[in-house]
């Protein structure tokens, strides 16, 4: 039998689109549901004590309204604050979004690696642990932007964004004592491998950029495996939490990727 049980995919805005992309390859008939909290963007400014109260109760009401099969927190701020929370407040299988610093660790050839956040994911401890475990010979430099992750809200949107931000964001990293050494840098915000082009064409010289969204994906395919899917591609929902007037640039972009039908919780 069919089953039309979607997955949850949630962010703070439109990042969790760059996980969404590589998982609708592999699972091209899952439905979807994309919540992006609106209401409470951005994550990356907030303390930890306002993400780790909001995600989980946004998370309890989408439950209750979608009755999903799996949910990805598609945002690195929120699955560092507020995995362990939502994985003891719901009775489903939840997937996090975590900095990608161990591929960059085996990638890198210059033992020299830069992680790019917001603000709040760069400062977590989870980040700490990540770096000993799996970059202990490697020098790990981090920086936060909130600034980043409205250019990538402004791209989806088709608005122009300006160059000299994105070589502000990248000096910031490079610019760090070590910061010439670095070869590879972590998008440790689903937000970011959205302007990863403009990143590049901003940095002074040729990078390897890395995320986790082809892992995610990966993860997801997985945890479902042998489940029932309907028999033909599914439409696919984007719900915000606060209601606001979509402009069409927004609503095109979504369209692009699948978001055919918008919604307000």
């Amino acid at each position: 039998m069919s089953d039309d049980r979607p997955l949850l995919f949630f962010d703070s805005g439109v990042g969790g689109l760059s996980v969404l992309a590589p998982t609708k390859l592999l699972l091209p008939n899952a439905p979807i549901v994309y919540a992006a909290d609106n209401g409470g963007f951005p994550y990356g400014t907030k303390t930890e004590a306002e993400i780790a109260a909001r995600v989980p109760a946004l998370l309890g009401r989408l439950v209750e309204r979608y009755h999903p099969r799996l949910i990805v927190i598609a945002c690195n701020t929120a699955s560092t604050i507020a995995l362990g929370a939502v994985r003891a407040a719901l009775d489903l299988p939840v997937v996090g979004t975590v900095p990608a610093i161990k591929p960059a660790a085996l990638q890198s050839k210059t033992r020299a690696i830069g992680v790019l956040g917001t603000n709040a994911t760069v400062r977590q401890p989870y980040v700490d642990d990540l770096s000993a475990k799996f970059a202990s010979d490697s020098l790990v430099l981090r920086h936060g932007s909130a600034r980043l992750v409205e250019l990538a809200e402004a791209k989806l949107r088709g608005e122009a964004t300006d160059p000299a931000d994105y070589a502000a964001v990248m000096a910031g990293l490079l610019d760090q004592p070590g910061g010439d050494r670095l070869d590879t840098v972590v998008l440790a915000c689903t937000h970011f491998p959205l302007v990863e082009e403009e990143l590049a064409a901003a940095s002074p010289r040729p990078l390897a950029f890395i995320h986790g969204g082809d892992g995610i994906a990966r993860r997801i395919a997985y945890l479902t495996e042998g489940q029932e899917w309907p028999d033909a591609r599914a439409p696919a929902i984007a719900v915000f939490t606060a209601p606001f007037d979509i402009s069409p640039g927004l609503a095109a972009g979504l369209r692009a990727r699948g978001l055919e039908e918008i919604r307000f919780l």
